[in-house]
């Protein structure tokens, strides 16, 4: 079984015939560091699972570049407004590492109602995860210190601060470099 079939059987508590239906729809796509899943403007037109590496999440902002989230195995990505709604992306998705990802493009995305008769309740608890993910994180910036933050992040994804730039952490964050530098001395004292 692969990780993409581990995820969604205990996730999604999928039997066996519908696991096999689902990750049969999915694809094995390569990535090299630097690559782009997908670029600012464009239709996001697949969700895709990290069976490896990191994908980092950003939008250029006022010439800067803000990270939004940085990905890694185990993780759902896509533009959940573009896959859905078919708008143009905000957001650039990156490879930080070489990745090795699952893809399921929209259109069969779009007709797993038809293979799978669980599908709409399925798919609303998936989208009620990502919703929640983003209110814990929303929650986070409205009720944590930045240095709160930090630690909460360190403890959750440790292998980020060993192997993603710290200014993409920061902004992530919603913190300068600068204040990241200060909390990371602050540890060591």
């Amino acid at each position: 079984m692969t990780d993409l079939e581990h995820y969604l059987h205990a996730t999604f508590t999928f039997d066996q015939d519908d696991l096999v239906k689902v990750s049969a729809l999915f694809r094995k796509k390569t990535l090299n560091k630097g690559d782009y899943f997908l670029k600012a403007g464009r239709q996001c037109n697949q969700l895709c699972f990290i069976q490896s590496g990191m994908l980092r999440v950003y939008a250029n902002v006022d010439g800067k570049e803000v990270t939004q989230w940085i990905s890694t195995k185990g993780y759902f990505v896509a533009d959940l407004s573009g896959l859905l709604f078919q708008t143009p992306s905000r957001w650039n998705m990156q490879a930080l590492t070489n990745l090795e990802l699952f893809v399921i493009e929209r259109t069969d995305y779009n007709r797993l109602g038809e293979i799978i008769p669980k599908w709409p309740e399925t798919e609303k608890l998936f989208l009620a995860h990502c919703f929640t993910m983003m209110e814990d994180r929303i929650f986070s910036f409205i009720s944590m210190t930045a240095e709160e933050r930090y630690h909460f992040l360190f403890e959750k994804n440790r292998e980020l601060f060993n192997q993603v730039p710290l200014q993409y952490i920061a902004s992530m964050l919603g913190m300068t470099p600068e204040t990241i530098s200060r909390i990371r001395r602050k540890q060591l004292q």
